[in-house]
């Protein structure tokens, strides 16, 4: 097993990076926007739109599942404010929320990649 030997915790190191990293709420925060894009469908309907924003339709065909579904998952991705909505006229369209989500995506589709 990969473990120490011995336990010899290094107070001023774990101090350092306890007040260094994110607190409970945005871990937790973080955790469920993982959550969400771990979910293929979902993820599918992300990248679809990390090349232009589509109506809910347009996703449907993309993702070969029905309106219903795929208006579902929108929502659970717009609740994390992963996607966002527009209405023209009766269609509503769907992009990326903002550039940091474009950012996660391609740097996990990079990571794939390598």
């Amino acid at each position: 097993m990969n473990v120490c030997a011995e336990k010899c915790v290094n107070k001023v190191s774990v101090n350092k990076t306890l007040k260094e990293i994110p607190n409970q709420k945005e871990i937790v925060g973080m955790a469920e926007i993982f959550k969400a894009l771990s979910d293929p469908s979902r993820l599918k309907i992300v990248l679809a739109l990390l090349k232009r924003e589509h109506c809910v339709c347009d996703i449907a065909v993309i993702c070969q599942q029905s309106e219903s579904a795929i208006s579902h998952q929108l929502r659970v991705l717009r609740t994390l404010k992963i996607v966002k909505n527009r209405r023209e006229g009766k269609s509503v369209y769907y992009t990326l929320d903002d550039d940091h989500v474009m950012s996660l995506i391609h740097y996990s589709l990079d990571h794939v990649k390598h």
